[in-house]
């Protein structure tokens, strides 16, 4: 028998969804200047940068997200994780002894989806860690001086006692714990916080003491910067709000940006829509922030070349999520045209031979029609060398409340902008695609 606690179960990406209480009260941040004293810049882009050594695995993905959307995972799932890590690191062991004694420092699928991290700075003088953007999370927390060496050995961490401009929030702490015993805790400081050449003054940054678990073993990514609604933010006894809610009043557009793309780094945009990174007009879709996630329906559906359904499908815009999630029907309907395409409880998901003819996807937001193509459908090998391949869309029935969950497997494929106005709305628009 497979126990949690007996695999590597969680990274730092996109994994803080599960939390046991909210928060009476929201505290606000400061806006008026940035770091350098001068008057708040209302607009920024920022390009991400790759997330070297992160080994794609598409049952990993899956346990991930059940996680974050506090699903109930499955033995079956359990099983899958600890036996596709195995493959992959057997794999990856193989590959060290035929390449100078050490492990290869590429992405096992580099001819397919990469995880991408984004440059952020914090406190005064500046300090650069490498953040995960995650609509479908309301947190900024960093790994920090405050915690153990061995946890933040060989990773860079955020020293509130460097920054001339941090202050502690007496009171003020967080606490996040995941189902196999991993987490992270600690107090809470303001600072300045710059993305791109937008900079918020005061803002929350949710300093780590203590992170257990898988969390420590990925060194590339130093934190999480969560772009949900802050009702869902998880400090206590006052909620803090997100990096955009609090460069909100004071951004030249109530929005932010996301053009994420496929086999390369992406850009976020805050306070404008770059009209160079879209075709055709934005297509506008009401937003129900009433579980702190940018919650949308999509009217509707089309698999290949077939007849577009117009069946409504509920869910979340999530950045931080891996894969396409939708309702069973759906998957079973695109997947019935893959040829020797199956689910597989060994692997965690659906899967199909590499070379398999995959139809598009089509979606629908109101009367707007956007198609993810083939390739966009290929989440990658289900370990390294395998010429099985796992699919970027895969069965979301279990996700329960949370719906259908869009993740980077379909939002790279169109630019995506989060409006912040009251009510609040998502708008999707066709784009080049390389």
């Amino acid at each position: 028998m497979v126990t949690v606690s007996h695999i590597a179960l969680v990274t730092a990406l996109g994994t803080l969804g599960l939390i046991s209480a909210l928060p009476p009260r929201i505290r606000t941040a400061q806006v008026d200047q940035g770091a350098s004293g001068k008057p708040f810049n209302g607009r920024a882009t920022l390009r991400q940068v790759s997330r070297p050594n992160y080994r794609l695995n598409g049952a990993r993905a899956v346990y991930q997200a059940y996680l974050k959307y506090g699903a109930p995972v499955p033995d079956h799932l359990l099983r899958a994780v600890a036996y596709t890590d195995s493959l992959n690191a057997a794999a990856a062991s193989a590959g060290a002894k035929r390449d100078t004694g050490s492990a290869p420092a590429n992405p096992v699928n580099p001819e397919y989806d990469q995880a991408y991290i984004t440059p952020v700075t914090i406190g005064t003088p500046p300090q650069t860690l490498d953040l995960d953007f995650d609509t479908g999370s309301s947190d900024l927390w960093v790994f920090s001086s405050l915690q153990p060496t061995s946890e933040v050995e060989g990773r860079q961490f955020y020293s509130p006692d460097a920054s001339a401009t941090s202050e502690q929030l007496d009171g003020q702490t967080f606490s996040i714990e995941y189902a196999e015993g991993s987490g992270a805790r600690g107090v809470v400081y303001t600072d300045y916080v710059t993305v791109g050449e937008l900079t918020v003054q005061g803002q929350a940054v949710e300093a780590a003491e203590h992170v257990s678990g898988t969390i420590t073993d990925e060194k590339n990514i130093h934190g999480l910067l969560g772009l949900g609604f802050s009702e869902i933010n998880t400090v206590t006894p006052e909620r803090q709000l997100t990096f955009f809610d609090s460069a909100l009043p004071n951004l030249d557009e109530p929005v932010f940006a996301a053009d994420l793309k496929a086999g390369k780094a992406g850009t976020y945009d805050f306070g404008f829509i770059d009209e160079d990174k879209y075709t055709g007009e934005i297509a506008y879709t009401a937003v129900d922030p009433t579980q702190g996630f940018w919650n949308f329906t999509s009217s509707g559906y089309g698999v290949g070349t077939g007849d577009f359904s117009e069946s409504q499908i509920k869910g979340i815009a999530d950045t931080g999520g891996s894969l396409l999630f939708l309702p069973t029907q759906v998957v079973t309907e695109y997947y019935s045209q893959v040829e020797n395409a199956t689910t597989d409880a060994e692997y965690g998901g659906y899967v199909f031979p590499c070379d398999a003819a995959l139809p598009p996807f089509v979606f629908g937001i109101e009367s707007a029609r956007f198609t993810i193509p083939p390739a966009y459908m290929i989440y990658g090998h289900v370990y390294s060398g395998s010429q099985i391949c796992f699919g970027g869309l895969q069965d979301g029935s279990a996700m329960g409340e949370a719906g259908s969950i869009w993740g980077t497997a379909a939002l790279r494929a169109v630019y995506v902008v989060f409006n912040g106005t009251s009510p609040p709305a998502i708008g999707f628009a066709n784009k080049p695609l390389e």
